[in-house]
């Protein structure tokens, strides 16, 4: 197998791997930030269904479904396809909403939202394929390109929040403004996950240093790179793969989580939180104030710049947390957050909310790159690869519970 040189090649093309890596990031989570954000729009369509909170909970079991499915079988799997998949899955699906909302013409009711469900089951399908596969696959290269690609994942939320903001000054006082800017943004979803198609089909494998790992984790017995070797222009044969099999013998699944249980539970725990606060009570219990339509909006706005922060901090070396009881210990103690969310809306002003959801993202994207940037390390590229998968099960699995338990928040209001 032709094995780039270490010397001249293992840093060649780092910092243009970190932005691609932002970009996929971003269009992980582009559509389905785009379907959140635009909750005015779809709760003055759907009045009566609490389309914030359901569109979440649709998502959410397809997600966490086909990622058990894939994380079982990672082993076995083609990481190109499995990725070109993803995205053109999303590609495909952000154009369905485009579509769906010009055939009805900007009108609600029970067919409508149906249909606006099904995508979201769709775009849950797409995300198991990327978010898994991408953080598998490069957890066994730089700390640095996990960290780009997360901060991305947040970078979406900042965008879409962004763009809203945008969309909804623009619009506001025009007729059906709120649609017109809805349409935009959709637009513009969909030629983003374009983008990614392209970068990860042409760009990203074609980049020495991802070559370089690659070809590291095939001689290490990784089977999930030959496609993606075979784009950048490298060939492996079948009696490479046997070496490396014989060279090294991974660890199971079962094994790997055995050892890193406290990394998975960190992961779940980070979620459950977030997501039982984010966007649904944000959106929905905050209460009247004097920022009216705009409050959701800007609560949501401050925690994903807030997630983006965050998720950068780790890069000083100084301030990353990386004991294992340290994290654990930070993780649980966010739960005190609950309290702080449920006393704040009940008593306090528009101020104090902004302060802690500003908190709230804040500790979500630190802690998020802390836990992935640290599990891989002292494994094997094929165990980092499995590890990786495993630990975006578990954060998925954090969001399934985070936003069941959302609901709870509507007790005693009548629904």
């Amino acid at each position: 197998m032709a094995f780039p040189e270490e010397a001249s090649q293992k840093l060649e093309g780092k910092y243009k791997a970190m932005v691609v890596c932002w970009l996929l990031g971003n269009g992980c989570l582009f559509s389905w930030n785009s379907m959140l954000t635009i909750e005015d729009y779809y709760g003055y369509l759907f009045p009566n269904y609490h389309p914030s909170r359901v569109l979440t909970l649709v998502y959410q079991p397809f997600a966490l479904g086909t990622l058990a499915i894939l994380t079982y079988n990672e082993a076995k799997l083609n990481t190109r396809r499995r990725n070109l998949f993803g995205y053109t899955l999303f590609f495909i699906s952000s154009l369905a909403v485009l579509v769906l909302d010009l055939a009805t013409s900007g009108k609600g009711g029970i067919g409508t939202f149906i249909g606006i469900c099904v995508i979201s089951g769709v775009f849950g399908v797409a995300d198991a394929h990327v978010q898994g596969g991408m953080v598998g696959d490069l957890s066994y290269m730089k700390t640095e390109f996990i960290q780009s690609f997360v901060a991305g994942l947040a970078a979406s939320g900042v965008l879409t929040s962004a763009l809203r903001l945008i969309t909804k000054a623009a619009f506001e006082n025009s007729q059906d403004g709120l649609r017109k800017g809805a349409i935009l943004f959709f637009a513009i979803s969909a030629f983003f996950e374009l983008l990614c198609v392209l970068l990860y089909a042409f760009i990203f494998p074609k980049l020495p240093i991802v070559k370089y790992y690659r070809s590291k984790a095939a001689s290490e017995g990784s089977k999930t790179v030959a496609a993606d070797l075979a784009a950048g222009g490298i060939k492996t044969s079948v009696q490479d793969d046997e070496e490396g099999s014989k060279h090294y013998n991974r660890l199971s699944n079962k094994k790997l989580l055995a050892e890193n249980i406290d990394y998975a539970i960190d992961m779940f725990l980070i979620y459950v939180l977030t997501l039982s606060i984010f966007p649904g009570f944000l959106s929905e219990d905050t209460g009247k104030h004097s920022l009216g339509t705009w409050y959701a909006l800007v609560l949501i706005a401050m925690f994903n710049v807030w997630d983006i922060i965050g998720r950068y901090i780790p890069l000083v070396k100084s301030l990353k947390l990386e004991s294992r009881k340290g994290l654990t210990t930070v993780i649980i103690s966010r739960f005190l957050l609950i309290p702080a969310f449920y006393f704040t809306a009940k008593y306090g002003d528009q101020g104090w909310m902004i302060l802690i959801t500003s908190f709230l993202g804040l500790t979500n994207g630190y802690l998020t790159v802390c836990v992935l940037t640290s599990a891989p390390k002292g494994y094997k590229g094929p165990e980092q690869n499995a590890l990786g998968n495993l630990l975006v099960l578990f954060l998925l699995g954090g969001i399934f519970a985070g936003v069941t338990l959302d609901w709870l928040w509507l007790i005693g209001k009548g629904w």
